[in-house]
């Protein structure tokens, strides 16, 4: 299995939590962003489907969050547990950030995720408003990586890897039609096991 040439940029624990700890909750636009953060690490959503995802597509009694045709074309089911396999409450989080837009809006808006300002209020996202949050946040927390919203997905996809230890797990979980896309993240797993291993014999 030939490695490929450029690897995906991903965060490392200390790095998400620098960079999540950005956001503040106290304010409301803090808060949104906390919880975006939160499914993206989570779930793996690609940044069309954060700013696509409407309040209808979650049933929070079977805990269930649908993408309603991702890329491709193609819908998949994802699950909001509490305390999921990265030790995070996402039903949680979004209830309490439905409660929240509600009562700052006076009703629930379409969108899970909407403009909080002034002078625009429930309106959906745009792409680029995620891209420079992102981009705003890393910088504050002091990463010295180039990062953007599918460094979060490609994060959230080594570490399911890492955890189950199963390909095809991270492949349903991604949406990808083809085995081989998901395949960079072996790679990305086994440089890791290198990179340690090579450490480990330069401090003996």
């Amino acid at each position: 299995m030939a490695r490929p040439k450029k690897l995906p940029t991903i965060l490392n624990e200390a790095e998400i939590q620098a960079l999540t700890a950005q956001a503040n909750p106290r304010y409301v636009t803090g808060h949104r962003n906390k919880v975006m953060m939160q499914l993206m690490l989570s779930l793996g959503l690609r940044l069309a489907e954060v700013v696509n995802l409407r309040w209808e597509d979650i049933e929070f009694l079977t805990e269930i969050l649908m993408i309603r045709e991702g890329k491709g074309m193609k819908d998949r089911t994802l699950f909001i547990k509490n305390n999921n396999w990265r030790g995070v409450d996402d039903k949680t989080a979004l209830q309490e950030w439905k409660d929240r837009q509600t009562e700052e809006l006076s009703e629930l808006p379409e969108y899970v995720f909407t403009t909080m300002s002034k002078n625009s209020k429930g309106n959906q996202l745009s792409d680029r408003y995620v891209q420079a949050m992102i981009r705003r946040y890393s910088k504050r927390a002091g990463i010295n990586k180039k990062i953007s919203p599918h460094t979060l997905r490609h994060t959230f996809a080594t570490r399911l890897y890492k955890h189950t230890k199963e390909i095809a797990v991270v492949q349903k979980a991604l949406g990808h039609s083809d085995l081989s896309t998901t395949m960079i993240y072996v790679h990305l797993v086994n440089s890791d096991v290198e990179e340690a291993l090579s450490s480990s014999k330069e401090t003996k």
